[in-house]
Protein backbone atom coordinates (compact mmCIF):
# COMPACT_ATOMS: atom_id res chain seq x y z
CA UNK A 1 0.00 0.00 0.00
CA UNK A 2 1.08 3.50 -0.56
CA UNK A 3 3.11 4.85 2.31
CA UNK A 4 3.09 8.05 3.85
CA UNK A 5 5.01 10.03 2.28
CA UNK A 6 3.26 8.89 -0.78
CA UNK A 7 0.24 10.70 0.27
CA UNK A 8 2.04 13.59 1.35
CA UNK A 9 3.54 14.16 -2.32
CA UNK A 10 0.17 13.90 -3.58
CA UNK A 11 -1.41 16.17 -1.21
CA UNK A 12 1.50 18.88 -2.19
CA UNK A 13 0.91 18.38 -6.21
CA UNK A 14 -2.59 19.17 -5.21
CA UNK A 15 -1.45 22.51 -3.51
CA UNK A 16 0.42 23.33 -6.50
CA UNK A 17 -2.99 22.68 -8.77
CA UNK A 18 -4.65 24.84 -6.60
CA UNK A 19 -1.91 27.37 -6.43
CA UNK A 20 -2.06 27.75 -9.86
CA UNK A 21 -5.75 27.42 -10.28
CA UNK A 22 -5.81 30.70 -7.98
CA UNK A 23 -2.91 32.89 -9.95
CA UNK A 24 -4.83 31.84 -13.03
CA UNK A 25 -8.35 33.02 -11.66
CA UNK A 26 -6.11 36.25 -10.98
CA UNK A 27 -6.00 36.65 -14.49
CA UNK A 28 -9.26 35.53 -15.93
CA UNK A 29 -12.15 37.07 -13.09
CA UNK A 30 -15.12 35.13 -15.08
CA UNK A 31 -18.44 34.82 -13.67
CA UNK A 32 -18.67 31.67 -10.82
CA UNK A 33 -14.58 31.70 -10.85
CA UNK A 34 -14.46 32.39 -7.04
CA UNK A 35 -16.99 29.46 -6.19
CA UNK A 36 -15.35 26.86 -8.38
CA UNK A 37 -11.49 27.92 -6.33
CA UNK A 38 -13.81 27.91 -3.53
CA UNK A 39 -14.89 24.36 -4.18
CA UNK A 40 -11.69 23.32 -5.22
CA UNK A 41 -10.08 24.34 -1.90
CA UNK A 42 -12.74 21.33 -0.04
CA UNK A 43 -10.97 19.09 -1.95
CA UNK A 44 -7.17 19.89 -1.67
CA UNK A 45 -7.43 19.23 2.06
CA UNK A 46 -9.05 15.64 2.49
CA UNK A 47 -7.27 13.73 4.86
CA UNK A 48 -7.04 9.92 3.78
CA UNK A 49 -6.63 6.86 6.47
CA UNK A 50 -6.81 3.38 6.90
CA UNK A 51 -8.28 1.36 10.05
CA UNK A 52 -8.20 -2.04 10.47
CA UNK A 53 -11.10 -4.26 9.40
CA UNK A 54 -10.27 -6.68 12.00
CA UNK A 55 -7.78 -7.77 14.02
CA UNK A 56 -6.41 -10.21 11.63
CA UNK A 57 -6.67 -7.55 8.87
CA UNK A 58 -2.69 -7.68 9.07
CA UNK A 59 -2.93 -11.09 7.66
CA UNK A 60 -4.82 -10.65 5.11
CA UNK A 61 -3.29 -10.12 0.96
CA UNK A 62 -2.65 -6.91 0.02
CA UNK A 63 -2.78 -5.65 -3.55
CA UNK A 64 -2.19 -2.42 -5.09
CA UNK A 65 -3.94 -0.92 -7.87
CA UNK A 66 -2.92 1.87 -10.19
CA UNK A 67 -5.52 3.80 -12.57
CA UNK A 68 -4.63 6.84 -14.18
CA UNK A 69 -8.38 8.79 -14.62
CA UNK A 70 -7.93 11.42 -17.38
CA UNK A 71 -8.94 15.18 -16.13
CA UNK A 72 -9.29 17.87 -18.61
CA UNK A 73 -6.64 20.80 -17.64
CA UNK A 74 -8.01 23.19 -14.41
CA UNK A 75 -7.53 25.77 -16.70
CA UNK A 76 -10.14 24.81 -19.11
CA UNK A 77 -12.53 23.76 -16.59
CA UNK A 78 -12.96 27.05 -15.87
CA UNK A 79 -13.32 29.03 -18.89
CA UNK A 80 -16.13 26.13 -19.67
CA UNK A 81 -18.00 27.68 -16.40
CA UNK A 82 -17.18 31.07 -17.33
CA UNK A 83 -18.94 30.66 -20.73
CA UNK A 84 -22.45 29.47 -18.89
CA UNK A 85 -24.18 32.43 -19.12
CA UNK A 86 -25.88 33.66 -15.52
CA UNK A 87 -29.97 34.24 -15.48
CA UNK A 88 -31.77 36.41 -12.79
CA UNK A 89 -35.51 36.20 -12.25
CA UNK A 90 -37.52 38.46 -10.17
CA UNK A 91 -40.97 38.34 -9.61
CA UNK A 92 -42.63 42.39 -9.61
CA UNK A 93 -46.39 43.32 -8.98
CA UNK A 94 -47.18 45.62 -11.66
CA UNK A 95 -48.50 48.96 -10.47
CA UNK A 96 -51.44 51.52 -11.60
CA UNK A 97 -48.73 54.21 -13.09
CA UNK A 98 -46.79 51.35 -14.22
CA UNK A 99 -44.74 51.97 -17.53
CA UNK A 100 -42.91 49.19 -19.97
CA UNK A 101 -39.77 50.59 -18.77
CA UNK A 102 -40.75 51.19 -15.04
CA UNK A 103 -41.84 47.39 -14.57
CA UNK A 104 -38.59 46.26 -16.45
CA UNK A 105 -36.66 48.35 -14.26
CA UNK A 106 -37.83 47.67 -11.31
CA UNK A 107 -37.48 44.04 -12.34
CA UNK A 108 -33.70 44.65 -13.03
CA UNK A 109 -34.10 44.44 -16.63
CA UNK A 110 -32.98 47.34 -18.69
CA UNK A 111 -33.84 45.93 -22.49
CA UNK A 112 -35.41 48.87 -25.07
CA UNK A 113 -36.84 46.33 -27.56
CA UNK A 114 -38.77 44.38 -24.48
CA UNK A 115 -39.72 47.48 -23.69
CA UNK A 116 -41.67 48.42 -26.94
CA UNK A 117 -42.62 44.80 -26.99
CA UNK A 118 -44.72 45.62 -23.87
CA UNK A 119 -45.68 48.51 -25.27
CA UNK A 120 -47.03 47.38 -29.11
CA UNK A 121 -47.72 43.99 -29.31
CA UNK A 122 -51.30 43.04 -28.75
CA UNK A 123 -50.54 40.46 -26.38
CA UNK A 124 -47.13 42.32 -24.84
CA UNK A 125 -49.84 45.23 -23.95
CA UNK A 126 -51.45 42.77 -21.55
CA UNK A 127 -49.08 42.93 -19.17
CA UNK A 128 -49.78 46.36 -17.69
CA UNK A 129 -53.59 46.87 -19.25
CA UNK A 130 -56.43 46.15 -16.53
CA UNK A 131 -56.50 45.80 -13.43
CA UNK A 132 -53.06 46.55 -11.30
CA UNK A 133 -51.30 43.98 -8.95
CA UNK A 134 -50.40 41.26 -11.54
CA UNK A 135 -47.58 39.12 -10.68
CA UNK A 136 -45.14 39.56 -13.30
CA UNK A 137 -42.34 36.61 -13.68
CA UNK A 138 -39.27 38.46 -15.51
CA UNK A 139 -35.75 36.08 -16.67
CA UNK A 140 -32.99 38.62 -17.86
CA UNK A 141 -29.18 37.56 -18.25
CA UNK A 142 -26.18 39.26 -16.74
CA UNK A 143 -26.53 41.96 -19.28
CA UNK A 144 -30.45 42.93 -18.41
CA UNK A 145 -31.63 41.46 -21.43
CA UNK A 146 -35.26 40.37 -21.04
CA UNK A 147 -34.78 36.30 -21.62
CA UNK A 148 -38.67 35.64 -20.74
CA UNK A 149 -41.56 36.97 -19.01
CA UNK A 150 -44.74 35.18 -17.58
CA UNK A 151 -47.68 36.41 -16.15
CA UNK A 152 -50.95 34.92 -15.35
CA UNK A 153 -54.44 36.74 -15.42
CA UNK A 154 -58.10 35.23 -15.20
CA UNK A 155 -59.58 32.47 -17.97
CA UNK A 156 -60.45 33.69 -20.77
CA UNK A 157 -64.51 32.54 -20.65
CA UNK A 158 -66.54 33.28 -17.85
CA UNK A 159 -67.35 29.55 -16.74
CA UNK A 160 -63.64 28.52 -16.35
CA UNK A 161 -62.55 31.32 -13.90
CA UNK A 162 -63.39 29.17 -11.16
CA UNK A 163 -61.22 26.37 -12.22
CA UNK A 164 -58.65 27.80 -15.19
CA UNK A 165 -56.07 30.49 -15.46
CA UNK A 166 -54.82 32.01 -18.32
CA UNK A 167 -50.83 31.91 -18.89
CA UNK A 168 -49.37 34.42 -21.05
CA UNK A 169 -45.54 33.64 -22.03
CA UNK A 170 -43.50 36.00 -24.01
CA UNK A 171 -39.79 34.79 -24.95
CA UNK A 172 -36.85 36.45 -26.84
CA UNK A 173 -35.72 34.54 -30.06
CA UNK A 174 -32.71 35.88 -30.97
CA UNK A 175 -33.19 39.47 -31.50
CA UNK A 176 -37.04 39.45 -31.57
CA UNK A 177 -39.57 38.19 -29.16
CA UNK A 178 -42.87 36.19 -29.42
CA UNK A 179 -45.94 35.67 -27.30
CA UNK A 180 -48.17 33.23 -26.49
CA UNK A 181 -51.74 32.61 -24.44
CA UNK A 182 -52.61 28.75 -22.80
CA UNK A 183 -55.37 28.11 -20.78
CA UNK A 184 -54.40 26.14 -17.60
CA UNK A 185 -56.14 24.81 -14.42
CA UNK A 186 -56.06 25.87 -11.07
CA UNK A 187 -54.54 23.85 -7.90
CA UNK A 188 -56.55 24.04 -4.57
CA UNK A 189 -54.74 23.32 -1.01
CA UNK A 190 -56.65 23.90 1.85
CA UNK A 191 -56.49 26.05 4.83
CA UNK A 192 -57.69 26.90 7.91
CA UNK A 193 -58.54 29.84 9.68
CA UNK A 194 -60.21 31.20 13.28
CA UNK A 195 -61.45 34.89 14.54
CA UNK A 196 -63.74 36.13 16.93
CA UNK A 197 -66.37 39.07 16.40
CA UNK A 198 -65.37 42.50 17.43
CA UNK A 199 -67.54 44.69 15.24
CA UNK A 200 -68.57 42.83 12.16
CA UNK A 201 -67.99 39.43 10.40
CA UNK A 202 -65.86 41.17 7.82
CA UNK A 203 -63.68 43.00 10.23
CA UNK A 204 -62.89 39.67 12.28
CA UNK A 205 -62.38 37.78 8.36
CA UNK A 206 -59.87 40.79 8.07
CA UNK A 207 -57.98 40.38 11.19
CA UNK A 208 -56.97 36.78 10.64
CA UNK A 209 -56.25 37.12 6.75
CA UNK A 210 -59.48 35.10 5.86
CA UNK A 211 -60.56 36.32 2.17
CA UNK A 212 -63.69 37.82 1.85
CA UNK A 213 -65.58 35.44 -0.35
CA UNK A 214 -64.83 33.12 2.47
CA UNK A 215 -66.36 35.20 4.50
CA UNK A 216 -69.93 35.34 2.81
CA UNK A 217 -69.62 32.03 1.81
CA UNK A 218 -69.63 31.45 6.00
CA UNK A 219 -72.39 33.89 6.19
CA UNK A 220 -74.51 32.02 3.65
CA UNK A 221 -73.32 28.55 5.27
CA UNK A 222 -74.98 29.43 8.75
CA UNK A 223 -77.72 31.77 7.61
CA UNK A 224 -80.15 29.69 8.74
CA UNK A 225 -78.80 29.92 12.29
CA UNK A 226 -77.87 33.20 13.03
CA UNK A 227 -79.06 36.61 11.14
CA UNK A 228 -75.85 37.97 10.59
CA UNK A 229 -77.16 41.74 10.74
CA UNK A 230 -78.59 41.45 14.18
CA UNK A 231 -77.83 38.11 15.93
CA UNK A 232 -73.79 39.05 15.85
CA UNK A 233 -72.54 39.23 19.45
CA UNK A 234 -69.02 40.71 20.73
CA UNK A 235 -67.03 37.57 21.69
CA UNK A 236 -68.93 35.25 19.00
CA UNK A 237 -65.80 32.80 17.50
CA UNK A 238 -65.65 31.07 14.24
CA UNK A 239 -63.14 28.09 13.07
CA UNK A 240 -63.01 27.51 9.31
CA UNK A 241 -61.45 24.52 6.87
CA UNK A 242 -61.37 26.08 2.91
CA UNK A 243 -59.66 25.99 -0.23
CA UNK A 244 -57.53 28.40 -1.48
CA UNK A 245 -56.80 28.66 -4.89
CA UNK A 246 -53.26 28.74 -7.01
CA UNK A 247 -51.87 29.07 -10.78
CA UNK A 248 -48.70 27.26 -11.24
CA UNK A 249 -48.15 26.71 -7.02
CA UNK A 250 -48.28 30.52 -6.80
CA UNK A 251 -51.48 32.07 -4.47
CA UNK A 252 -53.23 34.29 -7.00
CA UNK A 253 -53.75 37.87 -6.54
CA UNK A 254 -56.64 38.59 -8.39
CA UNK A 255 -60.43 38.30 -7.79
CA UNK A 256 -61.27 34.28 -7.35
CA UNK A 257 -58.32 33.33 -6.07
CA UNK A 258 -60.08 31.08 -2.99
CA UNK A 259 -62.36 28.02 -3.87
CA UNK A 260 -65.35 27.01 -1.45
CA UNK A 261 -65.71 26.99 2.11
CA UNK A 262 -65.15 23.09 3.17
CA UNK A 263 -66.09 22.93 6.60
CA UNK A 264 -67.11 25.41 10.02
CA UNK A 265 -68.06 25.86 13.21
CA UNK A 266 -70.02 29.30 14.80
CA UNK A 267 -70.42 29.84 18.79
CA UNK A 268 -72.76 32.61 18.58
CA UNK A 269 -74.60 33.87 21.88
CA UNK A 270 -73.02 30.93 23.61
CA UNK A 271 -74.02 28.15 21.44
CA UNK A 272 -72.22 26.54 18.06
CA UNK A 273 -73.13 25.48 15.29
CA UNK A 274 -71.49 23.44 12.68
CA UNK A 275 -71.66 22.52 9.47
CA UNK A 276 -69.82 20.59 5.89
CA UNK A 277 -69.76 21.19 1.88
CA UNK A 278 -70.39 18.02 1.05
CA UNK A 279 -70.92 16.49 -2.90
CA UNK A 280 -72.99 13.44 -3.24
CA UNK A 281 -70.65 11.22 -5.56
CA UNK A 282 -73.66 9.49 -6.89
CA UNK A 283 -76.07 12.62 -7.77
CA UNK A 284 -73.48 15.24 -7.86
CA UNK A 285 -75.49 17.24 -6.16
CA UNK A 286 -73.76 19.48 -3.34
CA UNK A 287 -74.99 22.00 -0.17
CA UNK A 288 -74.02 22.17 3.08
CA UNK A 289 -75.17 20.04 6.14
CA UNK A 290 -75.09 19.85 9.60
CA UNK A 291 -73.05 16.99 11.33
CA UNK A 292 -76.25 15.28 12.48
CA UNK A 293 -76.71 14.96 8.43
CA UNK A 294 -79.75 17.70 7.84
CA UNK A 295 -79.21 19.80 5.40
CA UNK A 296 -78.48 23.76 5.50
CA UNK A 297 -79.86 24.30 2.17
CA UNK A 298 -83.34 24.70 1.21
CA UNK A 299 -84.73 25.08 -2.07
CA UNK A 300 -84.56 28.73 -2.65
CA UNK A 301 -81.83 30.74 -0.82
CA UNK A 302 -82.61 33.81 1.03
CA UNK A 303 -80.51 35.99 -1.03
CA UNK A 304 -79.49 36.48 -4.85
CA UNK A 305 -76.56 37.92 -3.45
CA UNK A 306 -73.60 36.24 -0.61
CA UNK A 307 -73.37 39.07 1.11
CA UNK A 308 -75.04 42.55 1.09
CA UNK A 309 -77.42 45.26 2.71
CA UNK A 310 -81.36 45.79 1.71
CA UNK A 311 -82.16 49.27 0.55
CA UNK A 312 -85.74 48.44 -0.19
CA UNK A 313 -88.20 46.19 0.78
CA UNK A 314 -91.35 44.10 0.06
CA UNK A 315 -93.66 46.99 0.97
CA UNK A 316 -95.66 50.14 -0.20
CA UNK A 317 -92.36 52.66 -0.93
CA UNK A 318 -92.15 56.28 -2.05
CA UNK A 319 -90.94 55.35 -6.00
CA UNK A 320 -87.80 57.55 -6.76
CA UNK A 321 -88.23 58.05 -10.19
CA UNK A 322 -92.09 58.20 -10.19
CA UNK A 323 -92.27 60.20 -7.13
CA UNK A 324 -95.26 58.68 -6.10
CA UNK A 325 -96.17 55.86 -3.32
CA UNK A 326 -96.35 52.32 -4.84
CA UNK A 327 -96.16 48.67 -3.99
CA UNK A 328 -92.99 47.92 -3.97
CA UNK A 329 -93.23 43.92 -5.75
CA UNK A 330 -89.35 42.84 -4.83
CA UNK A 331 -86.66 43.68 -2.68
CA UNK A 332 -83.61 45.65 -3.56
CA UNK A 333 -80.04 44.84 -2.89
CA UNK A 334 -77.29 47.46 -3.04
CA UNK A 335 -74.22 46.65 -3.67
CA UNK A 336 -71.40 47.88 -5.91
CA UNK A 337 -71.34 47.67 -9.99
CA UNK A 338 -70.02 44.25 -10.58
CA UNK A 339 -70.94 41.89 -8.00
CA UNK A 340 -72.11 38.72 -8.64
CA UNK A 341 -75.59 38.13 -8.88
CA UNK A 342 -76.52 34.55 -8.36
CA UNK A 343 -79.90 32.07 -8.99
CA UNK A 344 -81.54 31.53 -5.53
CA UNK A 345 -82.90 28.08 -7.15
CA UNK A 346 -82.68 25.25 -9.71
CA UNK A 347 -84.48 26.09 -13.24
CA UNK A 348 -84.67 27.13 -16.50
CA UNK A 349 -83.70 30.68 -17.93
CA UNK A 350 -86.87 31.75 -19.62
CA UNK A 351 -85.81 35.65 -20.48
CA UNK A 352 -81.99 37.47 -20.91
CA UNK A 353 -82.43 40.28 -22.32
CA UNK A 354 -83.70 44.13 -22.15
CA UNK A 355 -86.89 45.19 -20.84
CA UNK A 356 -87.84 48.66 -20.30
CA UNK A 357 -87.47 49.65 -16.60
CA UNK A 358 -85.88 46.73 -15.96
CA UNK A 359 -83.10 47.19 -18.03
CA UNK A 360 -80.62 44.32 -18.80
CA UNK A 361 -83.15 41.38 -16.79
CA UNK A 362 -83.09 37.51 -16.38
CA UNK A 363 -86.05 35.74 -15.08
CA UNK A 364 -85.62 31.98 -14.21
CA UNK A 365 -88.87 29.63 -14.04
CA UNK A 366 -88.11 27.23 -11.15
CA UNK A 367 -91.03 24.42 -10.31
CA UNK A 368 -94.12 24.69 -9.37
CA UNK A 369 -95.24 27.49 -11.06
CA UNK A 370 -92.49 29.58 -9.58
CA UNK A 371 -89.98 32.24 -11.10
CA UNK A 372 -87.55 35.02 -9.92
CA UNK A 373 -86.64 37.57 -11.44
CA UNK A 374 -83.06 39.63 -11.82
CA UNK A 375 -83.17 43.48 -12.74
CA UNK A 376 -80.83 46.75 -13.71
CA UNK A 377 -77.79 44.17 -14.54
CA UNK A 378 -74.99 45.52 -15.76
CA UNK A 379 -73.68 42.57 -17.26
CA UNK A 380 -76.05 38.86 -18.37
CA UNK A 381 -73.88 35.79 -18.23
CA UNK A 382 -76.75 33.14 -19.53
CA UNK A 383 -79.32 32.31 -22.24
CA UNK A 384 -82.86 32.31 -22.82
CA UNK A 385 -83.46 28.16 -22.31
CA UNK A 386 -80.13 27.33 -20.29
CA UNK A 387 -80.54 25.49 -17.65
CA UNK A 388 -79.18 26.84 -14.32
CA UNK A 389 -78.38 25.64 -10.81
CA UNK A 390 -78.85 26.92 -7.49
CA UNK A 391 -76.36 29.62 -6.62
CA UNK A 392 -74.97 29.68 -10.31
CA UNK A 393 -73.53 33.14 -11.72
CA UNK A 394 -76.30 34.65 -13.89
CA UNK A 395 -74.93 38.40 -13.74
CA UNK A 396 -73.90 41.41 -12.28
CA UNK A 397 -75.60 44.16 -10.95
CA UNK A 398 -75.78 47.72 -12.26
CA UNK A 399 -77.58 50.25 -13.04
CA UNK A 400 -79.55 49.56 -16.20
CA UNK A 401 -83.08 50.94 -16.91
CA UNK A 402 -85.11 52.86 -14.13
CA UNK A 403 -82.35 53.20 -11.11
CA UNK A 404 -80.73 55.97 -9.35
CA UNK A 405 -77.73 53.75 -8.21
CA UNK A 406 -76.01 50.43 -8.39
CA UNK A 407 -78.34 47.59 -7.02
CA UNK A 408 -80.25 44.26 -7.90
CA UNK A 409 -84.13 44.93 -7.79
CA UNK A 410 -85.57 41.00 -7.27
CA UNK A 411 -88.66 39.32 -7.31
CA UNK A 412 -90.45 35.62 -6.57
CA UNK A 413 -93.48 35.26 -8.38
CA UNK A 414 -95.87 32.37 -7.74
CA UNK A 415 -98.27 31.28 -10.43
CA UNK A 416 -97.57 35.21 -11.95
CA UNK A 417 -98.42 37.00 -8.60
CA UNK A 418 -95.66 38.74 -6.58
CA UNK A 419 -94.88 37.25 -3.01
CA UNK A 420 -92.50 38.26 -0.54
CA UNK A 421 -89.10 36.74 -1.45
CA UNK A 422 -87.68 36.22 2.10
CA UNK A 423 -91.01 34.44 2.97
CA UNK A 424 -90.58 32.00 0.41
CA UNK A 425 -87.34 30.96 1.57
CA UNK A 426 -88.26 30.54 5.03
CA UNK A 427 -91.13 28.55 3.74
CA UNK A 428 -89.17 26.51 1.37
CA UNK A 429 -88.48 22.92 1.64
CA UNK A 430 -85.36 21.62 2.61
CA UNK A 431 -82.61 19.25 0.63
CA UNK A 432 -82.57 16.21 2.05
CA UNK A 433 -79.52 14.10 2.32
CA UNK A 434 -80.18 10.49 0.40
CA UNK A 435 -79.49 7.48 2.74
CA UNK A 436 -76.84 6.09 0.07
CA UNK A 437 -74.95 8.95 1.00
CA UNK A 438 -74.37 9.01 4.65
CA UNK A 439 -71.80 6.74 5.01
CA UNK A 440 -69.59 8.94 3.20
CA UNK A 441 -70.94 11.68 4.26
CA UNK A 442 -69.58 10.61 7.95
CA UNK A 443 -66.33 9.79 6.27
CA UNK A 444 -66.55 13.32 5.38
CA UNK A 445 -67.65 14.57 8.52
CA UNK A 446 -64.76 12.51 10.54
CA UNK A 447 -62.35 14.32 8.55
CA UNK A 448 -63.29 17.85 8.98
CA UNK A 449 -63.85 17.36 12.55
CA UNK A 450 -60.18 16.71 12.91
CA UNK A 451 -59.13 19.95 10.99
CA UNK A 452 -61.15 22.31 12.75
CA UNK A 453 -59.92 21.08 16.24
CA UNK A 454 -56.28 22.29 14.50
CA UNK A 455 -58.03 25.82 13.23
CA UNK A 456 -59.78 26.72 16.80
CA UNK A 457 -55.79 26.51 18.49
CA UNK A 458 -54.48 28.59 15.84
CA UNK A 459 -54.25 32.33 15.80
CA UNK A 460 -55.12 33.76 12.19
CA UNK A 461 -54.98 31.61 8.63
CA UNK A 462 -52.48 28.81 8.20
CA UNK A 463 -52.28 26.86 5.13
CA UNK A 464 -52.17 22.63 5.13
CA UNK A 465 -51.79 19.91 2.45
Amino acid sequence: MPSVTVFQQRLHQLQAALHRAENFAARHPRALTASVVGTLSCFAVTAFGIAPLAPDAADLPRRTLVETVATNDIASQLDELASHAVALTRAEATRSSDTPESLLKRAGAFDTAAAAFLRTDPLGRRVLQGRAGKMVHLTADASGQVQKIVVRFPAEKTEQQQSHFTRLTIERDGSRFTARTETAPLQSQVALGNGTIRSSLFAATDDANIPDAIASQMADMFSGDIDFHRELRKGDRFSIVYETLTADGEPITWDGGVGRLLAGEFTNNGRTYSAVYFKDSTTGKASFYGFDGQSKRRAFLASPMEFSRITSGFAMRFHPILNTWRQHNGVDYGAPTGTAVRSVGDGVVEMAGWQNGFGNVVQIRHGGDRSTVYAHLSKIDVKKGQRIEQGQRLGAVGMTGWATGPHLHFEFRVGGRHVDPRAIARASEAVTLPGSAKAQFQATVASVKTQLAVAETMGGVSAAE
